[in-house]
């Protein structure tokens, strides 16, 4: 994963009740499940929450948690 754009992660988008990391490039895109971005996916160890690896990584590359 290199030279990829930053953008914003969040385990529980408002109005949802999935918890699972959910990415967004910028404040004006809606959420979308990590799955859609399958060029950031990066496999959970077992007994992992969903996205975990991936929230890790693109951490890592200054993606902002919120």
């Amino acid at each position: 994963m290199t030279d990829i754009p930053s953008g914003q992660m969040t385990w529980r988008p408002p109005g949802s009740s999935e918890c699972a990391l959910h990415l967004r490039h910028n404040a004006s895109e809606p959420w979308r499940s990590y799955k859609d971005f399958p060029q950031y996916l990066v496999p959970d160890p077992p007994g992992f929450s969903e996205g975990y690896a991936t929230f890790l990584a693109l951490l890592k590359l200054n993606w902002q948690s919120l």
